[in-house]
């Protein structure tokens, strides 16, 4: 999701530009007052094919302004906006390109009706508020919609899903919202999302972090990757410090890290410590460097090219790496 003011085109337009550049495919906005439905009109205009997706609460205005500029979807809760007359606009306004609208329950935003029923915010009640958002589009027998159940208690969350998966087959957008910071954030994501693809459930996935968009992107290839369900970029593989390490291992695997963001074919690569087992241990590795006594070894696939000087390590891989992706590109 955008950072910036959805009314400033040329700052939206150039992080959705930076976003995607990056591998994201789906880019949501903010959508507050009618200045910023009209505004998304412009930047549908400068950047024709990215899906946009727009965040509307309350207002049912908003949403059939922001279709009738283009947008490829909706965050919107049809029990939010008012009685069925206003629903049935929204509706008629996507129903030509069956746009999907994402119905969105929050933990945090429950009705008061289902907090006193179950007590708090509780899977239960969360699943309930889905599926009174999800009949009122289907008794307008409009179908394309996708679900999504945050809370930024990673269990709550996965019970919720869990929950509702096993009463429907709508697709599901997984997340954990409000997750924190970019370190805490990014492992409350990564068990929560993890968890519930793993088994199966799941469609689209963001991974909120009170940090840059970009990382959110990065995070969420790193999650998908991990569990082996998509390929975008390099696979970074290092080992753990330990006593046996005589090179700067920490610094020189950062240094790799930043070096490798640009790239995005799917690569292996490790960066070990020790060249007793390093070229062994990573011998799945695509190319990789094994630390000694002031110097490494550089080598792929397990198999030593040659000993480089430590100063000179990072560039050795780095050299290697666009060696290699050169040739995939031939």
């Amino acid at each position: 999701m955008t950072n910036t003011d959805t009314r400033d085109v040329s700052s939206t337009v150039d992080q959705i530009r930076e976003l995607t550049a990056v591998g994201c495919e789906l880019v949501r906005l903010a959508v507050p007052d009618a200045d910023a439905a009209r505004a998304l009109r412009e930047i549908r205009r400068q950047v024709p094919d990215v899906p946009l997706v727009a965040d509307i609460h309350f207002d049912y205005r908003l949403a059939v302004a922001v279709l009738d500029a283009g947008v490829d979807g909706l965050r919107l809760n049809p029990g939010n906006i008012g009685g069925r007359k206003k629903v049935t606009a929204v509706v008629d306004a996507a129903r030509d390109r069956q746009v999907p609208i994402r119905i969105g329950v929050n933990a945090g935003s429950l009705d008061r009706h289902l907090l006193s029923r179950y007590g708090g915010p509780t899977a239960e009640a969360m699943v309930e508020s889905a599926l009174e958002h999800i009949a009122i589009l289907e008794d307008l027998n409009y179908p394309y919609m996708k679900i999504s159940l945050k809370t930024s208690d990673v269990s709550l969350m996965v019970k919720a899903y869990r929950l509702l998966a096993g009463q429907m087959d709508y697709p599901f957008h997984v997340g954990v919202t409000e997750a924190g910071t970019l370190r805490g954030g990014l492992v409350k994501s990564a068990v929560g999302i993890g968890i519930l693809l793993a088994e199966g459930i799941g469609d689209t996935i963001r991974v909120s972090l009170t940090a840059s968009p970009r990382h959110e992107v990065w995070a969420g290839y790193e999650i998908l990757k991990t569990l082996g369900l998509r390929r975008r970029g390099v696979e970074l593989i290092s080992c753990p410090t330990c006593g046996r390490t005589e090179i700067d291992l920490i610094g020189i695997t950062e240094a790799v890290e930043e070096r490798l963001q640009g790239i995005t074919r799917p690569l292996k690569v490790a960066v070990m410590g020790c060249v007793v087992n390093g070229p062994g241990e990573a011998r799945e590795a695509d190319v990789g460097i094994a630390g000694g006594r002031g110097v490494g070894l550089l080598f792929r696939k397990g198999q030593v090219l040659r000993t480089v000087p430590e100063s000179e390590l990072v560039e050795a891989l780095m050299q290697e790496i666009e060696k290699l992706v050169t040739d995939m590109n031939e």
